[in-house]
This record gives structure tokens, C-alpha cells and sequence, in this order.
């Protein structure tokens, strides 16, 4: 990899001074719940007292799946390039919520089946980052080769690294691709070492039918490939292109010190390959809802994530974080304009 992810351990030694400001706003103590928490993490991880969100960015990587086409979605392939469609005419459920609450849409195509060469000319949210035409198959070969792998990472790190000089400070990541359900879940179970079947789930609406059917096909495909034990390894034979680029850009937005915002199972099975990278990661992610996905909450267990909401979402693009956003805002908003008892002449409990 060009990048060598050096990540700064979040500054500790704030934590007390921020506290103490949370603590004397014209309120009971604790009385704001999680808003408190965020506030208190947002401020720790920009070392400030008056923490900012600048210029909020979702991104969405968009990539396809050979595996999709050995009968584990109800959807075919064609329908992640038709959904890069919608989204950039701005039809989907992620452009709905970014432009309620002013977040800046990227869209980009890590590896869909489809060309899109000339669509940043007619869609200035559109970035071209594509590997290849999907991946291959992990029935049969690993899905990319290490240096389409280590490529991935590097496109994720060099967008963060452009929207970062263009001002931003806070980031969230979604994605499309059919079938990526699957690699999330081989990730999971490689990473974390939680049983392949509490792994999968319906993904795009499979019944108890078809889960059974693509747990037998992934564990068909784990055989063939193991063992597997380098973060690489795992992440260029059962990731996506999108994965693989998110996870760059995870730990590009680590690196840089941004407030991330993490999204729901696939986001987390990128995140996860990030920690195993540098677990340092961590300490600049807020987990901003649990996915009803089969497996996010074994996954928020394996961080020791308490997430803000749980609205029983699995719709991925970023949507999650996208909802959440407001509520980081109001904890950022509080923590900087709200009375202390002293400003605002109130009487402090006995």
C-alpha cells in the first residue's frame, strides 16, 4: 500500500476539561443521555472545547459481486448499476436524507459492471475510482488480486484525502452492490470468529430458504480458500471493491483526524478490516445505528459499540449515518451554545 496509516491516538488528556464544560450547562448531570457522550467524544477527537462539524460528507462505493451470480440474491447484478443511476439523478433514499440535512453526496464507482467513464462530466458528485468490471468469483478465485486489493485502499485514502483539503472534518460511508452481504459476512466470520450462520442474513429480502442455500454456498467458498489469517488476505479474497476501498478510506479519515461516521453491516465489515490494520481507528468512530441485518449486533458487540439508534434500518448507502446526523449536530450544538448555570445566573444544585 502507498499509505502507512499513521493514526494518532485520540487526546485523553482533554477529557476531564470537556466533561467538566458538559457538566455545569444550565441541566441536571447526565440529563442530555448519549447527546452528552457524543459531545464528549466529538470534542476529544478534535482536542477542542467548541468542536465543529465542517462540511459533513456521505460517501457511497458502489461495486458488483461475481458471487452474485451463483444464486445467493433475489436481485440480479444489473441492479447496482441501475441504483448509481438513481442515485446520481438523485432519486434514492441517501439523496433524500443528505439533502434534508445539507451533507455533501459522493458517489463512487469502485468496480460496478457497467461503464460510467463519462459521467463525471454530467454528474459532479460522481467520482471514478473503478478497479475492474467486479470482482471475480470466491466460489472459485479470490475475489481481487492483492494489488487490485492494496489499490482499492489506496483510491479510498486519496478521496478522503481530497474532500479533508477541501474542508471537511466529518464523514460518512455507505455503499451498493449486490451481493455484498456476502463478502460482509465471510469478513465478519474471518475477522471476529463468530460462527458462519449467526454471519448471514436475507441481505436484500431472502427467506429462511434462501439463507439456508447462501450459508451453505459461503461455507463452500470458505473451505476452498483457507486458512486465512493477514487482514489482506481475507479482505482481497471475499471483499468487494467498495469494501475494500471504504477501508482505505476508514483509516484515511482515522489518519487525518475526522469525525467518522459509521453506517450499518457492510460499513462495519470495511471498519472491520480497518481495525485489523490499525486498531486505532476505532477511537475516531461513532456507531450511529444498528442494522437489522442478521450479524451488525454480534458485530457492534465485537467493537464494544453502544449505537445511537436503532430504527430497525437495513437499507445500507449511508442512510444510517445520514439519519444520525442531526443528533452528532445537536450534541456539537449544545456543547458549544448552550448556558452554563454561572452565564446564566441559575441557582446549581445543593
Amino acid at each position: 500500500m502507498d499509505q502507512t496509516f499513521e493514526i494518532t491516538p485520540v487526546n485523553k488528556e482533554i477529557e476531564a476539561t470537556i466533561q467538566q464544560k458538559i457538566d455545569i450547562k444550565t441541566k441536571p448531570l447526565g440529563a442530555l443521555g448519549m447527546l452528552e457522550k457524543i459531545a464528549l467524544k466529538v470534542g476529544c477527537i478534535q482536542n477542542c472545547l467548541t468542536p465543529k462539524l465542517n462540511k459533513p460528507h456521505i460517501i457511497v462505493f458502489a461495486g458488483d459481486h461475481g458471487i452474485a451470480n451463483s444464486g445467493i440474491s433475489p436481485y440480479p447484478q444489473e441492479v447496482t448499476n441501475q441504483m448509481v443511476m438513481n442515485f446520481l439523478k438523485g432519486g434514492a433514499a441517501i439523496n433524500v436524507f443528505a439533502r434534508q440535512h445539507q451533507l455533501e453526496l459522493i458517489i463512487a464507482d469502485t468496480g460496478v459492471n457497467f461503464d460510467f467513464s463519462d459521467f463525471g462530466k454530467e454528474y459532479p458528485m460522481f467520482r471514478d475510482l473503478k478497479i475492474a468490471y467486479g470482482t471475480k468469483n470466491y466460489l472459485n478465485n479470490p475475489a481481487m488480486s492483492r494489488e487490485e486489493c492494496e489499490k482499492a485502499i489506496n483510491n479510498g485514502a486519496n478521496l478522503i484525502s481530497e474532500i479533508h483539503q477541501n474542508g471537511c472534518n466529518t464523514v460518512g460511508f455507505g455503499e451498493m452492490g449486490i451481493s455484498n452481504t456476502s463478502s460482509a459476512a465471510l469478513l465478519m466470520h474471518l475477522f471476529t470468529q463468530v460462527p458462519l450462520p449467526d454471519c448471514v442474513g436475507s441481505g436484500t429480502g431472502l427467506g429462511q430458504p434462501g439463507i439456508n442455500r447462501k450459508t451453505e454456498i459461503l461455507g463452500n467458498c470458505l473451505s476452498k480458500h483457507k486458512p486465512l489469517t493477514d487482514p489482506l488476505n481475507i479482505l482481497k479474497t471475499f471483499g468487494g471493491f467498495e469494501i475494500a476501498t471504504m477501508t482505505g478510506a476508514f483509516l484515511q479519515a482515522a489518519s487525518l483526524g475526522m469525525v467518522i461516521l459509521v453506517d450499518g453491516f457492510i460499513a462495519s465489515s470495511a471498519l472491520l478490516a480497518a481495525n485489523a490494520i490499525n486498531p486505532l481507528v476505532l477511537e475516531y468512530c461513532i456507531f450511529c445505528h444498528s442494522s437489522a441485518e442478521k450479524g451488525h449486533q454480534k458485530l457492534l458487540e465485537f467493537f464494544k459499540a453502544k449505537p445511537i439508534l436503532n430504527l430497525e434500518m437495513k437499507l445500507g448507502e449511508g442512510t444510517g449515518a445520514a439519519v444520525c446526523f442531526p443528533l452528532i449536530q445537536s450534541s456539537v450544538n449544545f456543547l458549544n451554545d448552550m448556558a452554563s448555570f454561572e452565564s446564566a445566573g441559575v441557582s446549581e444544585a445543593s
